[in-house]
């Protein structure tokens, strides 16, 4: 059964926003208390009780935490109502300093699910690749603690013939022309690693965030949170990055990230987007979904 998840939340966190629609919102740091002309502090720091350590006081907020609020609030849908989805994800990545050209693939997604500290559902991947020509027919299965952790593939058209290979998802052979290995594919793990680079972010430096409304992914609202790094430092791995999330579901169904201008006044390039259209939640996947012997595939056929 299909579910509608902007039900699931009561209030959204969008809701109590402030306007930040065309407004840059810089990094707040914390400020130290200045003494006055007599020598005494305006205003203590800190209110303590005598004989009490000094204890350290709340942290200043920062631009991103409206933004990993929302990414915790996801996550929070992701893992009481999202079972399964399928969805057709259309990706480009830049390797080698080199953009590839757009995949796109239909795929079928079951989240992992945990009771009493054991895996009872687990992570598990089937991709069906659709264009370009270089990639069409080309399958992929992968499911969490299976096939002693393997990747199971098979390429299309000829090279069919070549028959299915397991291969380590972190292996050369199954990295090829990937950014990252399969095992982060799927919306909880971009949640993740957003809250991740967030949290990162929120130690270092000068970042920007901004909310922009009226964007859409396939016909679908979309509010786009913008976060900019001005200047290539510390860990930071992007100067531009957009998080698109559709207003009905409260989840990201688009991640853009471009890089640093090459020269001074040129524009940011693209350094990765991937896209999910056409999303259908909580279908009834099986087993047999992510099953090399399930005959609609083409596994085992030359």
């Amino acid at each position: 059964m299909k579910c509608r998840l902007g039900h699931v939340v009561a209030t959204s966190i969008l809701a109590s926003l402030p306007t930040m629609s065309a407004t840059l919102v810089q990094a707040q740091q914390p400020t130290a208390t200045t003494a006055s002309a007599t020598g005494q502090l305006t205003e203590p720091v800190y209110r303590l009780s005598k004989n009490q350590p000094n204890q350290p006081g709340p942290a200043a907020p920062h631009a991103l935490d409206p933004a990993i609020q929302l990414a915790h609030q996801s996550l929070g849908i992701i893992g009481s109502s999202v079972q399964d989805y399928t969805a057709k994800l259309v990706k480009r990545e830049r390797i080698n300093d080199e953009l590839g050209d757009y995949e796109f693939m239909y795929a079928k997604i079951r989240n992992r699910k945990v009771q009493n500290g054991d895996t009872v559902v687990p992570f598990s991947v089937y991709l069906a690749f659709l264009k370009p020509s270089t990639v069409k027919g080309r399958e992929v299965i992968f499911v969490e603690n299976q096939n002693q952790g393997r990747v199971l593939a098979h390429e299309g058209g000829m090279k069919r013939m070549l028959g299915t290979h397991a291969l380590e998802p972190t292996g050369w052979l199954a990295m090829q022309g990937q950014r990252y290995p399969i095992t982060d594919i799927g919306i909880e793990n971009l949640v993740t690693k957003l809250i991740e680079r967030g949290e990162r972010d929120k130690r270092h430096g000068e970042c920007g965030v901004r909310f922009l409304e009226g964007a859409k992914v396939s016909d679908r609202a979309c509010t786009v949170i913008e976060v900019t790094h001005p200047e290539k430092v510390g860990p930071y791995d992007f100067h531009i990055a957009q998080i698109f999330l559709d207003n009905e579901y409260k989840l990201p169904v688009r991640y853009a990230a471009y890089t640093w201008p090459k020269v001074a006044g040129g524009d940011p390039e693209i350094l990765e987007e991937y896209t999910y259209q056409d999303i259908q939640f909580n279908v009834g996947l099986s087993d047999s979904d992510f099953d090399p012997n399930n005959a609609q595939y083409g596994f085992h056929k030359k």
